[in-house]
């Protein structure tokens, strides 16, 4: 009877130790060091995982909690990207509240799934809207000091708009942050659709800590290839820390070919560095990066006949990954 009873309590406390084991219990609070993002034991931490679509249009509709426990369960997630439309109709400049509500609500259930979460103001010219993202970034930073989950990321791909630019306006957005959260990752924009990271890596930000900078890429667009990889070795080689907020696997203009030896080429390039990175897009809409066939489920549960080739792909690559 003793022996049963110890095996009983062996199995219990393994059981809740792996309920316990999460990404976030894993790493805890992540930051900068010598040029890499970090885990809590000084240890490099790539979070791989994927993004939602615009919190507009066809993407809207899966915006909610069953979608993220689906992806932590089941695509094995280590990181959600919440991509917050900023300046579309519908978006945060119209309807603050609404927007900030459903980002919210991902954010918290992320934080409940033991996974990261990055919160992106999802805008091409976040430069026009400063007063906007601060008053939203502070009350972020308010809401979520100190949890170890959150990493702000302040301006998605930056257009055709200087480094000076993006630099001025990071540096205000990384001010208001820190004024509430004092460490928590912080991730800025670069010029040219967040690819002129070595522009970047010749002129930093400096004065701030745990500060990353977003690279993207689409695996299959012809400009998108060994030239843009030989521009982030450099980024790298300077010390610039990256994080790959968003990379697709077919097309800048997400539809076009869908190539898996350029994936799987990418694919190495990321895991070689142990860049961290989310993959766009979760959404139903007929084009090769999206993640769903046409009608897919609103509330996760899919099958594999209704992920599309990118979608079957990923979620491969994830479960190898992060099992």
């Amino acid at each position: 009877m003793k022996t049963i009873l110890c095996s009983l309590i062996l199995i219990s406390c393994s059981l809740f130790a792996f309920a316990q084991s999460t990404p976030v219990v894993n790493n805890g609070k992540l930051h900068v060091q010598s040029g890499q993002i970090v885990n809590q034991g000084g240890l490099p931490a790539q979070l791989t995982g994927i993004s939602l679509s615009w919190s507009i249009w066809g993407g809207r509709k899966y915006y909610n909690p069953a979608v993220v426990n689906w992806l932590c369960q089941d695509f094995k997630i280590s990181l959600l990207r919440v991509s917050m439309a900023v300046q579309p109709d519908s978006g945060y400049l119209q309807q603050p509240d609404k927007q900030r509500q459903l980002i919210t609500a991902m954010v918290d259930k992320a934080i409940e799934n033991g996974i990261y979460v990055l919160i992106d103001w999802h805008d091409h010219n976040a430069h026009l809207h400063t007063p906007q993202a601060k008053e939203f970034f502070g009350n972020m930073a308010r809401k979520y000091k100190g949890v170890p989950n959150v990493i702000y990321e302040i301006w998605n791909e930056p257009e055709r708009i200087g480094w000076d630019t993006v630099k001025n306006y990071a540096v205000e957005l990384i001010t208001e942050i820190r004024k509430y959260d004092e460490d928590n990752l912080i991730v800025v924009g670069s010029p040219h659709w967040d690819q002129d990271v070595d522009v970047a890596a010749n002129n930093p930000i400096t004065g701030f800590q745990n500060i990353a900078y977003s690279f993207h890429f689409y695996a299959t667009e012809p400009s998108h290839q060994d030239g843009l990889r030989l521009r982030a070795n450099y980024a790298i080689a300077k010390g610039l820390p990256l994080f790959v907020t968003e990379w697709g696997v077919g097309e800048a203009n997400g539809d076009g070919e869908f190539n898996k030896g350029k994936n799987r080429k990418w694919l190495k390039w990321m895991q070689q560095h142990q860049l961290s990175w989310a993959n766009w897009n979760i959404t139903d809409k007929k084009e090769t990066t999206a993640i769903l066939r046409p009608g897919a489920p609103v509330n996760g549960g899919w099958t594999k006949e209704q992920l599309t080739p990118a979608g079957n792909y990923i979620r491969k690559v994830l479960r190898k990954l992060n099992m």
